[in-house]
């Protein structure tokens, strides 16, 4: 597995790497020193499970690296390392995976690599169905709602629809495990999707917003938090 760390301080670039290799995993890892460096090779970052980006660097710092290596390549992790905390927000926006301090990582880091680790395995696993289409199988990481629709229940998926004789409560069990959360009785939601949870309404990366039952927003936000890392 590659990863790629990007910090213009040769010393921390080395702690970093020393506290890499002391996983239990087969890491190649390549070092730059700025976000440039970094960006100019993205034939090997296109690769990498993982990028660890310090923040402030001169030139093109953590946040504008990792702006531009989500936007070409939105499935690579990116974890962003400071000795700052106040760049949380700033990392959000970037859709970085993790925020890290650097004087913590001894205790963090080894934790953050597990979990987006784990979480690859999840991108890749496949479900089968027998849809209305015929039995499909799927990229658990391509479907992104499931919503009630009549007498069926609608698969939306990156690409197209599927339809399926299933009750809800027999697909959510399907998907147990999966990070599905439900927020109605007519909505099945992938959390990778999800832009934002805010005011009783459910925001996905698609645009689309649907209102979450104000009997539901707790447990439903509570879910959200412990996806995204934050509770």
């Amino acid at each position: 597995m590659k990863i790629a760390v990007c910090d213009d301080s040769r010393e921390d670039r080395g702690a970093l790497r020393a506290l890499l290799k002391a996983c239990s995993y087969d890491f190649e890892i390549k070092e730059y020193g700025s976000g440039k460096e970094l960006y100019a090779d993205m034939g090997y970052v296109r690769e990498c499970v993982i990028v660890f980006l310090d923040i402030n660097m001169e030139g093109m710092d953590g946040l504008e690296a990792a702006g531009r290596i989500k936007a070409e390549c939105p499935k690579v992790h990116i974890v962003l390392v400071t000795a700052y905390v106040n760049y949380a927000l700033d990392g959000y926006k970037v859709k970085a995976s993790r925020f890290l301090l650097k004087d913590d990582l001894e205790q963090t880091l080894p934790e953050c690599v597990d979990d987006i680790l784990r979480e690859i395995r999840q991108e890749e696993q496949v479900v089968e169905f027998s849809f209305v289409e015929g039995d499909v199988r799927l990229k658990v990481d391509d479907l992104i709602y499931i919503e009630t629709s009549r007498h069926k229940n609608v698969f939306y998926t990156v690409g197209r629809m599927y339809s399926i004789y299933k009750k809800m409560d027999e697909l959510e069990e399907d998907l147990k495990g999966m990070d599905f959360v439900r927020i109605h009785q007519s909505f099945l939601i992938n959390m990778r999707y999800i832009e934002k949870i805010s005011s009783y309404v459910m925001i996905l990366t698609t645009g689309k917003k649907i209102s979450v039952p104000k009997s539901r927003y707790p447990e439903v936000k509570r879910q959200y938090m412990l996806f995204k890392g934050t509770e």
